[in-house]
């Protein structure tokens, strides 16, 4: 039994409470990312044409949508580049991988033998982190490489994470009246929520408890993949 929600003294929004009990199964997440260069082989086994690893809803958006890659991906003279703010460069296998929607997320889980977290799951595995990472600070404004061992890393920063729980009101939940409520309260339908921040996030606007939330077709945000399993 752990629990999850904003707790502190500081500013949070209104999705990220009350801070309430949550019940999990023992699971594990993997240390780090998924890397364009294990997403590529997703795409070279057919990932993208095989109806097996996909939602029924996914499966139609990418097949309606013309998907075979992540959103600015091109592939010229065999190699596959990608569209930075940088302008274009080759892709680097090490890095991230980016701009993948929540389907195509879950389908590469799928495909992996491995599934998403849940948010309650991610939340709990930074409870005793720092907010580091590379965020909008360190001026790279990619995804980069992991660093870091066997521990959690890049838990913040780098890339959104898709999780697999969707977008809904905390027990004991109540809307916000005039323009507060607007906000979130009015967006607890049809999104999934990401977690983390990305490279373009600043410091001081991540937390642990922060829920970001988009729905699942969206690809044009830095967002990524952490694989999870149930032990």
């Amino acid at each position: 039994m752990y629990e999850i929600g904003y707790n502190g003294s500081g500013f949070a929004f209104d999705n990220e409470q009350p801070r309430h009990r949550i019940y999990l199964q023992d699971y594990q997440l993997a240390s780090r990312l998924i890397t364009n260069g294990e997403y590529l082989e997703f795409i070279q086994a057919g990932g993208y044409n095989n109806p097996d690893y996909w939602l029924g809803e996914g499966w139609t958006t990418a097949r309606s949508q013309h998907w075979q890659a992540p959103l600015y991906w091109e592939q010229i003279d065999g190699n596959w580049w990608l569209m930075t703010l940088s302008g274009m460069r080759q892709i680097n296998q090490s890095e991230p991988v980016c701009h993948v929607s929540f389907y195509e997320a879950d389908a590469y889980a799928r495909w992996a033998g491995k599934r998403l977290p849940t948010e309650a799951e991610w939340e709990v595995a930074t409870a005793n982190l720092s907010v580091q990472g590379n965020l909008l600070e360190t001026g790279i404004l990619h995804p980069t490489p992991t660093t870091g061992g066997n521990q959690l890393n890049q838990m913040f920063g780098d890339v959104w994470e898709w999780t697999n729980s969707t977008h809904q009101p905390y027990p004991g939940y109540r809307l916000e009246t005039g323009i507060i409520g607007e906000y979130n309260g009015k967006l607890m339908c049809n999104r999934l929520v990401l977690r983390g921040g990305s490279c373009v996030t600043p410091q001081s606007h991540i937390r642990s408890s922060y829920r970001n939330f988009y729905p699942p077709a969206t690809r044009w945000q830095f967002s990524g993949i952490r694989l999870a399993q149930t032990l």
